[in-house]
């Protein structure tokens, strides 16, 4: 059997999918993400893929996304909003593990890959896929290959600041990363429920908030028309610069239909052209895309990105306090 296992490593959950060559799905689970424990997160990958071989009878490449990045310069995961993975070598202690190489790229980068293969975007020149969820992160797929670039970082839309703010959203809530106004604090869903606690004084979670608006509740959904009018800035941005033919929107925001009904009608106010011929959608595969993703760097099929090969000197490895900043110093 010809077996290639995904995982994809989120803020909440840890999910891992096995395909065959074909890409046909052999097995796929689910747990909780054992957050802010490092060892235990590994532990939990490693548990998952060897229990299914166990099951399956066969060995499998394993392919990895993650919120985050690998640093060009110190091989250590840099950038994930899953803060308690920074300054840590995940790809060699999991490939150790494990046993085997690991090859890890960035959720939205796995996102990207799934949906330009087989998924909305199958066919397209270049796509744009977005994860709308704990964080917001960004990735590139050209010719159906992961764009990674040279800091390792292209796409990542969500820590440039919401474009053409008004006075009610500057300076913008302070991130995670240290700087005020990211994307991220406003189009994630923690980032919609705080947008809605701040106006209304009432706690909320973002799905919530969608239930209620859909159901008709004023105040949600006007909290629902502010977070589709900063989407639709932060969209406009992105075509601006790279111009894809389609935006593809996973993560648990991509369910909200009112983003494809509203976001297209606002988004040309801003965009640098006539007409806008690119198109957004959800991801095909839903919120498993970048899983699926994953399985296919792992094995080898398309796409770039950082491979993580025991004793490999592709990268220097090196130990580092996890709480470090690994993305900017604090001004």
């Amino acid at each position: 059997m010809d077996l290639a296992f995904g995982v994809d490593l989120g803020g909440t959950k840890i999910e891992i999918v096995a395909l065959d060559r074909e890409g046909r799905e052999l097995a796929r689970r689910r747990v909780p993400t054992p957050r802010e424990d490092y060892r235990a997160t590994i532990e939990t990958i490693a548990r998952l893929i060897e229990e299914e071989e166990a099951r399956l009878g066969a060995r499998g490449t394993v392919g990895m996304g993650h919120p985050g990045a690998i640093s060009p310069a110190s091989g250590l995961v840099k950038n994930a909003n899953s803060t308690w993975l920074n300054g840590r070598p995940l790809h060699t202690d999991l490939a150790a593990r494990l046993g085997r190489e690991v090859v890890l790229a960035n959720d939205a980068n796995c996102l990207a890959l799934s949906e330009a293969t087989d998924g909305a975007a199958a066919g397209a020149r270049l796509v744009f896929a977005v994860i709308l969820g704990t964080g917001v992160g960004g990735g590139i797929a050209v010719d159906g290959k992961v764009l990674d670039g040279a800091n390792a970082i292209a796409g990542e839309w969500g820590h440039n600041p919401l474009p053409w703010p008004c006075a009610e959203e500057l300076p913008g809530p302070r991130c995670w990363c240290g700087l005020d106004g990211c994307q991220e604090t406003w189009l994630s869903g923690p980032g919609l429920a705080a947008d809605h606690r701040r106006v209304t004084g009432q706690e909320l979670s973002g799905p919530a908030i969608v239930a209620r608006a859909e159901a008709g509740d004023p105040a949600c959904r006007a909290t629902l028309e502010r977070y589709v009018g900063r989407l639709a800035r932060g969209l406009a941005a992105v075509i601006n610069l790279i111009d894809p033919e389609v935006v593809v929107v996973g993560g648990g925001l991509s369910r909200v239909p009112l983003i494809y009904e509203a976001v297209p009608q606002l988004w040309s106010r801003w965009i640098f052209s006539d007409r806008v011929v690119t198109r957004l959608v959800p991801a095909r595969h839903g919120d498993s895309s970048g899983v699926r993703g994953a399985a296919r760097l792992g094995r080898g099929d398309r796409g770039g990105a950082f491979s993580g090969n025991p004793g490999s000197a592709a990268a220097p490895v090196g130990r580092a306090d996890p709480r470090a900043r690994t993305r900017r110093n604090r001004a």
